[in-house]
């Protein structure tokens, strides 16, 4: 008989520190902070940069709500095209399924927002208030005019920052450039004025006093993420059965068959490598003991990783007594060849599989979408009449919108009737990335079919590339 497998230990939301007390990390350097660094460098650049990057004579990327128009470097949107966003929407819940399920919450430790902007705005307060005893008791201490001016000086950089990260914001729904000539002639519009102060006021609460608190009581994310978790998802672990029990002991002691001889030597002791120094705590963004086993709050950032390994080095220790790894990895000892296997498993698969043939067809509907959409609508004051002629006449109103950057000319060609013609040859000019629209008149001589509706086809083409052609159908009615 089988034995069960052994439920997963979750720590509840239960922080380590007072949730009234402030928490101040200490600064670290390693290895994953270069990379946390990497990923603030690189996120700040894309969002920053990308609003002032021009492209055939516009800004790159622009959701110009009053067009009511996205530019996406050459790819223009309509809202016919609102399917993308529904398609896009479900292949962001299908990457946070798998990369959850394959690494955890490694997402919030290096790129989401409030990470980001929180290490941002921690570094500067480093910067002006020094690491993490100095901060303590300058909070401490009473006020003073030089601690007036440090933190004056501090709320001063966020708030320029938020400002900035504010205008940033919008300028990706208003043109950057006209957006800033406008804050130069104190001309902003005033939904601008409150978006931008919204968001910047947004960005300095949660980074400059929130931090840990969006990530632990308000995030929806790190509610929810641990459906998405099994024992073999990539977590941060610390290694019980190396490190415990855990103890101080001089730097000098040794863990083989030959250790120095001290009062603190851990073979005697009986210790694990751990020696209980705590700067895992310190280094901590959210102020959690790793040791205490696997917690809603941790966010993956390995600050406790650079930490420890640091302090291992110290003590001739090996590395990664605390390190990314699964439950399964732990508990079992797996190597990381087997860690990767592993990794392969069939859940992951079918999200990747899954992931993988919707972003493909995405890409090809991008690829081969035809930059024009045609739209034919019945003049509803006239169903039907008799032209001068004594041919049978409908009235229709022809739309048609150029999704290119080049203007245009398109052709009508109408069927489906014996006979059916255009009143006069209509050619349709839309300038770039604009609609175009006309009356359309068409005839049939009377008796050419009976009474009723008729289906009917109306094919708009481009003039200078007939490949690019769209049928629609409508109905032509025979009184």
């Amino acid at each position: 008989m089988t034995q069960p497998t052994p439920r997963r230990k979750i720590i509840p939301i239960k922080p380590v520190a007072d949730p009234d007390s402030k928490i101040y990390p200490r600064s670290i350097t390693g290895l994953f902070q270069r990379w946390r660094w990497f990923f603030v460098g690189l996120t700040q650049l894309i969002f920053y940069g990308l609003c002032w990057l021009p492209w055939n004579g516009r800004q790159a990327v622009l959701f110009d709500l009053e067009a009511r128009r996205a530019y996406l470097f050459n790819l223009v949107l309509w809202p016919q095209d609102a399917i993308y966003l529904a398609i896009l929407l479900t292949l962001s819940a299908l990457a946070l399924f798998l990369f959850t399920t394959v690494a955890g919450r490694l997402w919030c430790g290096y790129s989401c927002p409030q990470t980001v902007y929180t290490e941002i705005f921690l570094w500067i307060e480093r910067q002006l208030e020094g690491d993490r005893p100095k901060r303590m008791k300058l909070d401490a201490a009473p006020w003073s005019a030089r601690k007036a001016g440090i933190k004056f000086s501090k709320h001063g950089i966020w708030l320029l920052l938020s400002f900035w990260t504010g205008l940033t914001f919008v300028g990706y729904f208003t043109p950057i450039r006209e957006l800033v000539a406008s804050l130069s002639s104190f001309s902003f519009g005033p939904w601008e004025i409150f978006w931008v102060l919204f968001y910047g006021f947004a960005t300095y609460g949660n980074a400059g006093f929130l931090r840990e608190h969006m990530c632990i009581y308000i995030c929806p994310y790190a509610q929810f993420q641990f459906v998405m978790f099994d024992r073999d998802t990539l977590l941060i672990a610390y290694d019980t059965a190396r490190g415990e029990p855990r103890g101080s002991r001089a730097r000098n002691a040794k863990v083989d068959d030959n250790p120095i001889e001290t009062k603190t030597d851990i073979k005697p002791a009986g210790l694990g490598d751990c020696i209980d120094c705590s700067i895992c705590v310190q280094v901590c963004p959210t102020g959690i003991d790793i040791r205490n086993g696997l917690q809603l709050e941790c966010i993956g950032c390995a600050a406790c990783i650079d930490a420890c390994d640091e302090v291992m080095d110290k003590m001739n220790y090996p590395r990664g007594l605390i390190r990314y790894s699964t439950e399964n990895a732990v508990q079992n000892r797996l190597s990381n060849a087997q860690i990767i296997r592993r990794a392969l498993r069939p859940r992951v698969l079918i999200y990747l599989s899954i992931f993988l043939v919707a972003t493909t067809i995405t890409a090809w509907s991008l690829l081969t979408r035809l930059p024009l959409k045609v739209n034919v609508i019945r003049d509803r004051a006239t169903l039907s009449r008799e032209a001068t002629d004594g041919s049978i006449e409908n009235v229709f109103r022809l739309n048609v919108t150029n999704a290119s950057e080049t203007a245009h000319v398109y052709q009508v060609q109408v069927a489906g009737l014996p006979g059916l013609r255009l009143a006069e040859p209509v050619d349709i000019a839309a300038a770039a990335a604009s609609v175009g629209s006309t009356t359309l008149v068409l005839r049939v001589e009377p008796g050419a079919a009976k009474a009723g509706n008729h289906p009917i086809q109306v094919t708009v083409s481009d003039a200078a590339n007939p490949s690019v052609s769209i049928t629609e159908t409508t109905k032509f009615i025979v009184p």
